[in-house]
């Protein structure tokens, strides 16, 4: 055990998070579809998400039994939903090739989808104690300060160093503490902004806090210059005051939601409405514009309502349509389109 790993121990016993629902009872499922929802996520919001997917798909072959829109839809809102894709293909594939058990192998559990080394490591360490280091983002934040590790994390070059001494800090004894030690320090005192040094049990020897220069670890990654899309799109609402969907595909953004359909460029959402659904138009209004960011571009989305003037004769020609009651989504929706329809639409 390296002289890291004790001072951050015992800080862990005094002041680390030992109530986290998926604490409660440690299983390699419970501690990998917190993992997965983690990344990226803050525990703050991950927590209710956490409980109701847990409470809905308690086991591996009840999230494999589901249909991937079930699934999607208890994900909604949580954002990055290739994740929730491959939480629910790997449960089909530990149902299919495992017998229903996680595996407790590392290779096997870091083949399949969407497990990288770094979950593969903390499913085995926090459920069944196994020896293996994690370098998720509070992990490497944590390392490259203590160690002046210089350089972006997402370059090879800097994620090998970090993952030598995520390796030789690991202990042998308390391996699920000290996991979760090291990533709720970077949580709680070792944050991106305003780092709280000061009761920080590794600052004593912290290469960076020594130096005071904490903002220069780790090293952010280079800008580029952020795209711009701008997507237009149809609220079609029949007389009923049903609203059509159109499931995105599995690839992409908001893969596999349902989400409302796109327009071309050179058509009207009169000429959409009487080719799509050989329906005619009795109205129609421009709507707020959706602004939603996502990690490498900004999304605008330019809704237009469009009530139909009879219930439309050609949806069922499409399976990848839906026609649904805005007040009672029960598919997965993406959240900014899932609060326009639930508090930006008039009543038919």
């Amino acid at each position: 055990m390296t002289a890291l790993a004790p001072r951050l121990l015992e800080w862990f016993d005094a002041h680390g998070r030992h109530d986290l629902p998926w604490q409660l009872e440690r299983t390699p499922y419970s501690v990998w579809v917190s993992e997965v929802m983690l990344q990226q996520t803050q525990v703050g919001t991950v927590i209710p998400y956490y409980e109701r997917f847990i409470a809905r798909f308690p086991t591996v072959a009840a999230l494999a039994a589901a249909p991937l829109d079930d699934v999607l839809a208890n994900w909604a809102g949580l954002g990055y939903y290739a994740r929730a894709r491959n939480l629910w293909r790997a449960a089909c594939i530990v149902v299919a090739e495992h017998g229903g058990r996680v595996p407790e192998d590392f290779d096997a559990l870091h083949a399949l989808p969407g497990i990288g080394r770094s979950t593969a490591g903390a499913i085995l360490a926090q459920a069944l104690g196994g020896r293996f280091p994690i370098l998720d983002g509070n992990v490497k934040r944590v390392l490259a300060r203590y160690h002046a590790v210089a350089g972006w994390p997402g370059e090879s070059r800097v994620a090998n160093e970090l993952w030598r001494h995520s390796e030789a800090h690991t202990p042998r004894e308390r391996v699920a503490d000290y996991t979760q030690a090291i990533m709720d320090l970077g949580a709680t005192l070792c944050t991106r902004a305003k780092p709280a040094c000061t009761v920080c049990p590794l600052a004593s020897d912290c290469a960076a806090a020594l130096a005071g220069a904490q903002a220069l670890y780790p090293a952010p990654r280079p800008k580029r210059e952020r795209a711009q899309r701008r997507v237009a799109v149809l609220v079609v609402r029949a007389p009923d005051g049903r609203v059509l969907l159109e499931r995105r595909p599995a690839q992409g953004i908001w893969g596999g939601l349902y989400s409302l359909p796109e327009l071309g460029r050179e058509e009207s959402p009169r000429e959409w409405c009487a080719r799509s659904l050989g329906a005619c138009v009795a109205a129609e209004r421009e709507l707020s514009v959706i602004e939603h960011a996502f990690t490498h571009f900004d999304l605008d989305l330019e809704p237009m309502l469009v009530t139909l003037a009879a219930s439309p004769s050609a949806v069922q020609d499409r399976d990848d349509w839906l026609w649904c009651r805005p007040e009672a989504l029960a598919v997965g929706v993406p959240a900014p389109v899932a609060a326009l329809l639930s508090e930006g639409l008039e009543p038919a």
